[in-house]
């Protein structure tokens, strides 16, 4: 039986851009020892219902990328006021400090510790993965229909569900390296 198995990983930039926003939610209620990454030292007054609308938005975001492929970059840069609008109290201290929180993920995205380091981080086990879903397709006779597609994000995200599901998948880069052994079964369940 020919290999016919092709896996695609990328960063999505929108993905991440809503991690960061989570992290610096969550940052305002975390102690020291369990900050996050961005830390801020000033407050942005998230919407009351922030946590609802971080999942809708994260829900509608994902569908949106994985329905329509190239529209990434898109509806990060075209978007930016739907970011601000579904997740923050609309003030003018809050539109300065989220427009700071804009600028400096789209420095740290650009910058080599960025994108870059997202994609580069599990090139090796990027490969043992593929190595793994080949092998376990080829013992089980499974033909796959399409590529199989994963998005890495930063950090875990913890206000939404990071999606598996039909060929699509959202996995934190830490995924690779401290839960492996769930990984691969994890994504087993796209090839449906």
């Amino acid at each position: 039986m020919e290999n016919t198995f092709v896996m695609e990983t990328d960063a999505s930039i929108t993905l991440n851009y809503l991690i960061y926003i989570q992290n610096i939610y969550l940052n305002q209620s975390l102690i020291n020892e369990e900050l996050k990454f961005p830390y801020l030292s000033t407050n942005i007054v998230f919407q009351e219902d922030f946590e609802l609308k971080y999942k809708e938005l994260w829900e509608e975001v994902t569908e949106r990328i994985f329905t329509t492929q190239g529209t990434d970059l898109t509806l990060f840069y075209e978007n930016k006021n739907l970011f601000y609008q579904k997740l923050l109290e609309q003030t003018s201290e809050n539109l300065i400090s989220f427009d700071e929180v804009y600028k400096g993920f789209r420095v740290w995205w650009g910058s080599f510790v960025g994108e870059f380091s997202i994609k580069m981080s599990i090139a090796e086990a990027e490969q043992e993965l593929y190595s793994d879903l080949s092998k376990w397709l080829w013992q089980t006779g499974k033909v796959p229909q399409k590529r199989l597609h994963i998005n890495l994000i930063y950090d875990d995200c913890i206000l939404a569900n990071s999606q598996v599901s039909s060929y699509l998948a959202v996995i934190p880069i830490k995924d690779f390296y401290f839960r492996f052994k769930e990984l691969v079964p994890r994504i087993r369940e796209c090839f449906v």
